[in-house]
């Protein structure tokens, strides 16, 4: 395993909304022996919302001033030796200061999805509040691929079976 990793055992799963890193996350850290987060649950726990909820009531705007506090909390659990597989929201690693906290603690993988995966995954999704305009998701999902990209490591989504994304994740050289 990478000296990086064995600093801060930490691997965040990067991604757009439907790209899996929630079932990938948790899947993998299950073969890892290593602790399962999710953001958006940690912070709809905390909140006693749903993201839906917060970007309704209190705007984007607060939901990321919320999603960057959680997420130096979780980070600091990871620094402390917790082995963690963290799976970010979709506009997490777009804000510098969350970005600034991956990459110097831990290893950042982006789950590449398909657009029109995505799409098919997230058409009927309610509860995702940058979902609803389906223009305004196809820019979304351009725009954001430019900050994906500056994870350590790519893994195209290129299945359904969350169980083939986990495989290539344990084959990445970090695992050697």
């Amino acid at each position: 395993m990478i000296l990086k990793l064995k600093r801060t055992p930490g691997i965040y799963l990067v991604g757009f909304m439907g790209s899996g890193k929630s079932t990938i996350g948790r899947l993998l850290a299950d073969r890892m022996g290593w602790h399962f987060v999710d953001l958006d649950a940690e912070i709809e726990a905390t909140q006693g919302a749903s993201i839906f909820e917060i970007f309704e009531t209190r705007g984007e705007a607060e939901f990321r001033r919320i999603e960057r506090e959680k997420m130096r909390a979780l980070v600091r659990a990871i620094e402390s030796g917790r082995p963690t597989v963290l799976a970010l929201g979709g506009g997490a690693i777009v804000q510098p200061e969350i970005y600034a906290l991956v990459e110097n603690n831990g290893i950042t993988v982006w789950l590449d999805c398909p657009f029109e995966t995505v799409r098919r995954r997230v058409e009927q999704a309610s509860h995702r509040p940058l979902a609803r305009d389906p223009v305004g998701l196809a820019q979304l999902y351009e725009t954001r691929r430019e900050s994906y990209a500056r994870a350590d490591y790519r893994i195209a989504i290129e299945s359904d079976d969350p169980a083939v994304a986990v495989e290539a994740v344990l084959r990445l050289p970090l695992f050697k």
